[in-house]
């Protein structure tokens, strides 16, 4: 269950010997209308120059070879700029949490209201938060990834339980790539930010990852599985695809 990227690549000859300690990552600019924020990572494996745009929030990444020179890596991204321009102006507009603003929580769009109160909770329409906007991102992250272990662990046993299987634990992450994974031993991993979508999205993900405890491939088997705990997964499905960018676009914290 992957989210994707527009990548470009560029195929190169080693030239010059690795440079000594040069750090794997860097941020540069592209100067322009607008300005393309670059993430360089220098990569062993790779043999080619690469920019990849996510799909989920604009991020770009410019991949180069150790022994690569960075202008000519810059050079390369420069040349591409306009394709660059494109690829970030399509991408899901970033939406950053502040008193006043919306959030999702379990599909509801949810305003962020300061209250004489410990931590975060939902009431109604409303996120209620202590009124301290310099932990406002911090206090939020830790309810969304409270209320998401809370949800899927309910979840997962309920699937696991239909099928009469067992996992092993149960891990939240903020991946970009995927919103669950199932490893050979029976671990399971989620996005914590399943708890913004609708619960029933939740619930299909939770779904899918137990049904890789029968079945540990994509194959009609897997998916006869997945029916089986969920026989109206498509809709969710198709829901993830269509808005689960918007989803990584959120950003609780700087």
């Amino acid at each position: 269950m992957t989210a994707g990227c527009q990548s470009l690549f560029v195929r190169l000859r080693r030239g010059v010997p690795y440079p000594p300690k040069e750090p794997v990552l860097s941020r540069v600019l592209i100067p322009g209308d607008p300005t393309v924020a670059l993430t360089l990572r220098r990569s062993a494996r790779a043999r080619r120059f690469s920019l990849r745009v996510s799909r989920l929030d604009g991020q770009v990444t410019l991949t180069l070879p150790r022994w690569a020179a960075e202008a000519d890596a810059l050079a390369f991204a420069h040349d591409k700029a306009d394709w660059l321009r494109r690829m970030v102006s399509d991408s899901v507009p970033l939406r950053q949490a502040r008193i006043g603003a919306t959030l999702p929580f379990l599909g509801q769009e949810c305003r962020i209201v300061a209250a004489n109160i410990r931590a975060p909770r939902v009431q109604d329409d409303r996120i209620l938060v202590p009124p301290d906007p310099a932990r406002l991102g911090t206090r939020l992250e830790a309810f969304f990834k409270l209320a998401a272990r809370q949800r899927l662990h309910a979840a997962t046993e309920r699937h696991a339980r239909t099928l009469g299987r067992t996992y092993r634990r149960i891990t939240l992450r903020d991946t970009r790539s995927r919103w669950g994974s199932c490893t050979q031993d029976g671990s399971l991993m989620y996005s914590w930010r399943l708890v913004m979508a609708p619960e029933s999205v939740l619930d299909y993900v939770a779904a899918h990852e137990v049904a890789h405890l029968a079945e540990m491939n994509h194959s009609p088997a897997f998916w006869a599985v997945v029916a089986r705990l969920r026989p109206d997964f498509a809709a969710d499905r198709s829901w993830l695809r269509r808005h689960g960018g918007a989803l990584h676009a959120i950003r609780l914290r700087d």
